[in-house]
């Protein structure tokens, strides 16, 4: 993934004329509320700890799908492993959520969802939740997941929604506004939930505005359900491309959540661009061993900063995320340098050096 550096005002410039038509300007959806005020939002904010955590999804499970069917959901293993992030101190987790497990087993997901939430709140931790992606493989089916091609980052992640229903947008808004609309209905009171993360990485593999009718389409389900936790949608690409979609995103969060998977230098440089707008941030994904975003000097900065700090993975499993996202290994050998993950499955660290660090920054 990389990342081009632009100006913070010269996003912020495109207001919303420039991405939303004047007649959806004229007649804001009925009943939708407002984007929280920077009041609001800091005060959120300040009755928070410091937040930290990982981007999560159990060693048993190659994406979204297998995590929550009824015959994968593994509570045993979430259990275990949200005790190890218990003992690093870690008090978030972002998780992504699956349209297609709600399609074929509503009331059943949201049970799962409870459920881990349940877990959660067991080992002191407050997830984040995301609804869409367009990350990794363009299509998705419900039922048996394919197994890990060896040695290759992500091999089974999906996009949500897949592309060939993102043709028909009548058929798949009234899907998906069904879907948002229920989960964050169910748990719009909840207090086990830090937040909602809306759409991550909207116009990744090169479908770069594309993606902004649906990306609108869910702010306004949402607002539509209003719910009590803040609502985001993180920017991660500062190319000029984007501008549309980072104006937007940057005008409609309540919190700022950006990704950064790169040296100390950029990192600084987002948390004063993106601290500009005053609003708490969120750094929603960093921690990528070869790129120099590592524990040692990112972690730190956030904490200083007290931007919540949530790495890219946590124990290494079918996800393959000890790879590097473009440097396969078809021998599935394991690199000599991690990508993302601390843990091996019987708990043994990466870097013992990295769990220290962690502890330390989080008071354990």
């Amino acid at each position: 993934m990389k990342r081009f550096r632009m100006s913070l005002l010269l996003m912020l410039a495109l207001t919303m004329t420039a991405v939303m038509p004047a007649s959806a300007k004229k007649k804001p959806a009925v009943n939708q509320t407002e984007r929280w005020s920077e009041a609001k939002a800091n005060a959120w904010y300040a009755g928070l700890p410091w937040m930290s955590g990982c981007n999560y999804i159990p060693a048993s499970a190659i994406n979204q799908i297998e995590m929550w069917s009824k015959e994968t959901y593994d509570p045993k293993q979430i259990d275990k492993e949200l005790s190890w992030a218990q003992e690093l101190g870690f008090n978030t987790m972002r998780v992504f959520l699956s349209s297609v497990v709600y399609e074929h087993d509503p009331a059943g997901f949201k049970k799962r969802i409870d459920n881990f939430l349940g877990i959660c709140s067991k080992h002191g931790i407050r997830p984040l939740f995301v609804f869409f992606d367009d990350c990794w493989n363009a299509e998705s089916h419900y039922g048996k997941q394919p197994a890990p091609k060896p040695g290759i980052h992500n091999s089974g992640w999906v996009r949500d929604p897949s592309m060939s229903l993102r043709q028909d947008t009548v058929t798949l808004y009234r899907n998906l506004s069904k879907y948002v609309k229920d989960i964050l209905s169910t748990f719009r009171n909840d207090k086990r939930i830090l937040l909602w993360d809306l759409y991550n990485e909207p116009g990744n593999n090169h479908l770069v505005t594309s993606s902004l009718p649906l990306l609108r389409k869910v702010f306004e389900w949402a607002r539509e359900v209003n719910p009590s936790q803040p609502l985001t949608s993180g920017v991660w690409n500062l190319g000029k491309e984007y501008a549309p979609l980072n104006a937007f995103q940057l005008e409609h969060s309540d919190v700022i959540s950006y990704h950064n998977y790169q040296p100390t230098p950029s990192h600084e440089s987002d948390i004063k661009y993106f601290g500009a707008l005053n609003r708490p941030l969120v750094c929603t994904e960093y921690m990528a061993r070869r790129n120099g975003s590592m524990f040692f000097n990112i972690m730190p900065l956030l904490k200083e900063h007290k931007v919540v700090a949530i790495n890219w993975g946590f124990v290494s499993g079918k996800t393959n995320t000890i790879f590097a996202w473009d440097t396969p290994i078809p021998s599935g050998k394991e690199p000599e340098l991690w990508f993302h993950d601390i843990y091996r499955q019987d708990k043994t660290p990466f870097d013992q050096h990295e769990v220290d660090l962690i502890k330390k920054l989080n008071g354990k």
